[in-house]
C-alpha cells in the first residue's frame, strides 16, 4: 500500500505547529510579565503618594495644633504658618500608609520649604513562578508632598495691605487682652478667631493645603 500523501504533509506540519504554539506561549508570558510589572509599579507609586501625603498631613495637624495653642499670641502665627522651628516628625505615618499599600519606606526626608519626599519599595514581587525571572523583582517609587499655608493676616497696628509679614512684631501677648485678634483670610473665607468659641477656629485643612508635588523619576 502506498503511503498517503496527506499523512506526509501532516508530519511536516507538526513541527511548524509546535513552533507557532511555542511562540504564542512566549508572547503570552511576555505580555503577562509586562502587565504584572506595570501593575506592581503603579501599586508602588500609589504607596509612595499615600505615604508622602500622610507624612505631610500629620505635620499639618501638628502645625494647626500649635496655632490653636498660640491663638492668643498673633506675633507667633506667621512662624507657625511657615513651619519655622517646627520639627518635622511625620515619617511614622508614612511607614503606616506604605505598609497598608504593600510597600516599605526606604527613605523619608524633609524638603524645603515644608514637606516630605518618601521613597518606597513594593513588598510584593513583580511576578510569580508563572513568569520565570520575576519572582524576586520589586518596584520602587518616590513622591513628594508639600504643606502650604492658606491664610494671611495683619497684626494689630500694621499698615493696611501687609499680609502676614510680622515685620516690627509686637511683644508676645501685647494687646491680646484689649484688641481683637487679627482676622484670618484663608483663600475665599474670613475667620475671626475666638478661643472661647471653637466654631470660629479654622480646621487644619482650612489653615494649610497639602498636595503632591512633582516626584523624582521612578525606577523598577
Amino acid at each position: 500500500m502506498r503511503p498517503s500523501r496527506y499523512s506526509g504533509d501532516a508530519g511536516q506540519a507538526f513541527p511548524i505547529y509546535i513552533t507557532v504554539v511555542a511562540g504564542l506561549l512566549f508572547l503570552a508570558f511576555a505580555y503577562l510579565a509586562v502587565g504584572q510589572a506595570a501593575a506592581n509599579r503603579n501599586g508602588a507609586q500609589t504607596a509612595a503618594d499615600a505615604a508622602a501625603l500622610a507624612a505631610a498631613q500629620d505635620t499639618r495637624d501638628q502645625l494647626a495644633g500649635m496655632w490653636v495653642d498660640d491663638v492668643l499670641d498673633p506675633a507667633k502665627w506667621q512662624d507657625i504658618f511657615d513651619g519655622i522651628g517646627v520639627e518635622l516628625g511625620g515619617c511614622g505615618r508614612a511607614d503606616e500608609l506604605a505598609a497598608q499599600n504593600d510597600a516599605a519606606v526606604d527613605g523619608c526626608d524633609p524638603v524645603e520649604p515644608l514637606g516630605y519626599t518618601v521613597t518606597v519599595t513594593s513588598t510584593k514581587p513583580v511576578g510569580d513562578s508563572i513568569v520565570p525571572g520575576t519572582e524576586d523583582m520589586k518596584s520602587t517609587a518616590a513622591a513628594t508632598a508639600v504643606i502650604e499655608p492658606r491664610c494671611t493676616f495683619e497684626l494689630p497696628g500694621e499698615d493696611a495691605g501687609d499680609t502676614g509679614d510680622t515685620g516690627d512684631e509686637a511683644e508676645p501677648g501685647d494687646g491680646n487682652e484689649v484688641l481683637p485678634l487679627p482676622q484670618l483670610t484663608c483663600e475665599d473665607r474670613n475667620w475671626d478667631p475666638d478661643p472661647d468659641d471653637p466654631t470660629t477656629l479654622p480646621a487644619p485643612e482650612d489653615l494649610f493645603d497639602v498636595h503632591l508635588a512633582d516626584s523624582p523619576a521612578n525606577d523598577e
